[in-house]
């Protein structure tokens, strides 16, 4: 198509065209002239990523403010550059507000901040009607720049058709948490935040727990978060959550990690349909079918933080909810014994009888590095071991009377094993990111 005939198509068929194609060949046809550009610039930035406070100063001094109206997924890190002369928290809070001002049309928000932002940067989000998925996020260090939970918990409580949203190391506010304070192991405390304004209905009570008074809430993930506050039991539950991912807070221990879950666990269960698991589930009560609070689970999902060795009791403890599917994730080093879990379970479902696991289907297992910089390579012993801890496990299948199938991806990390028939399917696949070694039986 010559420019002449581009140039004569009406403008909605010129945008639609555009949003047909990819990401770099919208960026090359953007290229061609100005009338082409402006016709580009809805699908150029209905993505923004801005990955440092410099990059929002840039952003805000060079790009027309009309733009942001296009922006439907925004990420957004407040941390600066090394060697940047720093900035004053109502600086960074004033650019982050002419931001999402601009932004009306923004579906999705991430934003990545260094401790808390002046209370000012709640200005906008009453006004960010089409927001419905936003993730915080703290990427300093805790202890010197914590993010309190009043400032996020507003954040929430003001974003008026919020349905999924993501925290990630939010600190307890001395307000909601004076407990706390001097008590070994002495989790980290946002201090002087008193002054976050009070919600119309909740007044000052801005603590975690009243995230669950969100009657649009979908799906809530905490992790990396101090979860201790009792009000997780007393609070009137006002969502549906279909989704929760709870991750455990390393200031504390295992057990005081799964009494928080537990809470949580009883207080949204019901309506629960996934749940993505770090600490173990000790209370019998959810093995309960009659009894137990999560009457909707169907899929569970391990992270590899999971304690390994309680991966069969926890297991065992859900066994009253109609649970369907259960993934596990866990790091290199644990496979041996999360093969020999995952048998020890099965043991257990033989033994128990029909109606214990019923309907389950699906077992995955994925294997992943422990940490962005991997860059250990198993020995050929470790790699044999691994490898026959799944054959074992799928000699037990067989036994089980469940075929099995053992292949080898050439494009991916290697590790597979499926085994499925009228019983559950068990897959394993090693999903790391970065060097791996082919294991083939």
């Amino acid at each position: 198509m010559d420019s002449f005939s581009w140039h004569t198509l009406p403008n909605e068929m010129q945008l639609a065209i555009v949003d047909l194609l990819g990401e770099e060949d919208v960026k090359s046809l953007s290229q061609v002239d100005q009338r082409t550009y402006q016709a580009c610039v809805p699908t150029l930035f209905k993505k923004v990523k801005l990955d440092n406070f410099d990059a929002i100063e840039d952003f805000l001094e060079h790009v027309p403010r009309s733009y942001c109206s296009h922006i439907e997924e925004l990420e957004i890190c407040t941390q600066q550059k090394n060697g940047s002369t720093p900035v004053l928290p109502r600086i960074v809070a004033d650019a982050v507000i002419a931001l999402l001002s601009a932004s009306l049309r923004l579906k999705k928000l991430v934003l990545r901040v260094v401790g808390s932002l002046d209370k000012s940067v709640l200005a906008p989000f009453p006004y960010l009607h089409n927001l419905k998925h936003l993730s915080v996020a703290n990427c300093g260090d805790e202890a010197r720049a914590p993010l309190s939970e009043r400032l996020v918990v507003s954040m929430a409580l003001m974003t008026r058709n919020l349905e999924e949203l993501s925290l990630d190391k939010v600190t307890r506010s001395k307000m909601h948490a004076p407990e706390l304070e001097g008590v070994y192991p002495c989790p980290p405390l946002a201090l002087n935040d008193e002054d976050i304004p009070d919600h119309p209905t909740l007044g000052s009570e801005l603590s975690l727990p009243s995230l669950l008074r969100i009657p649009t809430l979908r799906k809530l993930t905490i992790r990396d978060t101090h979860l201790g506050h009792e009000g997780w039991t007393t609070i009137p539950v006002a969502c549906r959550l279909e989704f929760l991912d709870i991750g455990s807070c390393y200031h504390e221990d295992e057990g005081f990690n799964t009494r928080c879950t537990e809470r949580i666990m009883a207080a949204v269960g019901p309506t629960v349909d996934e749940f993505s698991l770090t600490a173990a589930v000790s209370d019998t009560l959810f093995s309960k079918p009659s009894v137990t609070p999560l009457q909707r689970l169907r899929s569970l999902h391990i992270t590899p933080f999971f304690p390994v060795d309680s991966v069969v009791e926890t297991m065992s403890n859900l066994a009253g909810s109609p649970v369907e599917k259960i993934s596990v994730q866990c790091f290199e080093e644990d496979v041996v014994d999360i093969c020999q879990a995952l048998e020890d379970f099965l043991v257990l479902r033989l033994e128990k009888g029909p109606e214990f696991y019923h309907k389950l289907r699906q077992i995955d297992v994925s294997v992943t590095a422990a940490t962005d910089d991997y860059d250990f390579t198993p020995t050929q012993e470790e790699i044999d071991e691994r490898l026959a801890a799944a054959k074992r496990l799928q000699e037990f299948c067989r036994d089980l009377q469940l075929g099995s199938i053992v292949d080898k991806h050439e494009k991916k990390p290697a590790l597979i094993a499926n085994a499925r028939l009228d019983g559950p399917a068990i897959s394993f696949v090693d999903a790391r990111r970065f060097k791996t070694r082919s294991m083939t039986i």
